[in-house]
């Protein structure tokens, strides 16, 4: 089985207020597989978010090379990165990132339409299976946190990805709320064959992953056990 990323020689500098280079991530090595269920954790500022943009071509590497599910994002160009992210990546935020002024259903419907799958039964059932059927027709703000971050993670799943990046999915949650959230992150991609992909500081996620590891001062470790962490 080959990998669905793979990251070969990863840097990525930023200039400080001086002028200077800073190394966010300092050659990062990496293969995540199909189904895997990953946990990144690592304090704020450790390179977690810049590590997940630039898997996701949101961002650029200053040396190195990503290679997303068999695609060299060097290569693809702006126009083959968008396509990749809207038809293989699903993404789910910390801050939900839902249009305020759509329902759950046009939320989850956009994302969809940007895919080219315009399929309405679709969204229905990525709702029913997030624990959210019969709120289609309700507002952001009509829901509580939790019923949020279902909604994101439908608007993830519906196309089916190969891939789920999630970027401290349960950070504003509370913790059986997060646990849930968590769970079911965990339980799609296991029964999708999708890679998972969770950057966070939080260990309540560590006893649902396949894989643990740690990133400091922008260099990721692979962590044996939970206690490691």
């Amino acid at each position: 089985m080959k990998p669905v990323i793979s990251v070969r020689g990863l840097w990525k500098n930023y200039l400080d207020d001086d002028g200077d280079e800073t190394a966010a991530l300092r050659g990062i090595d990496l293969d995540l597989m199909p189904g895997e269920v990953v946990a990144l954790y690592g304090k704020s500022g450790s390179g977690k978010t810049t590590l997940l943009n630039l898997l996701a071509g949101l961002d650029f590497p200053t040396r190195g090379t990503i290679t997303v599910d068999g695609n060299d994002l060097a290569g693809l160009g702006e126009k083959g990165r968008t396509l990749l992210r809207r038809r293989r990546l699903g993404f789910v935020f910390q801050f939900f990132n839902l249009l305020p002024t759509l329902t759950a259903f046009e939320n989850i419907f956009l994302s969809l339409e940007l895919s080219g799958a315009a399929d309405p039964e679709a969204v229905y059932r990525s709702l029913d299976g997030v624990g959210l059927a019969g709120k289609h027709g309700r507002f952001p703000h009509e829901l509580s946190g939790g019923e949020q971050q279902r909604v994101a993670i439908a608007r993830a799943i519906v196309k089916a990805p190969a891939i789920i990046l999630a970027d401290e999915p349960t950070g504003n949650l509370d913790t059986n709320t997060g646990i849930e959230i968590i769970r079911m992150l965990a339980d799609y991609s296991r029964a999708n064959g999708a890679l998972l992909l969770m950057a966070t500081h939080s260990t309540r996620t560590c006893r649902f992953v396949d894989r643990i590891l740690r990133i400091d001062d922008g260099i990721v470790h692979e962590e044996a056990t939970c206690t490691e962490v």
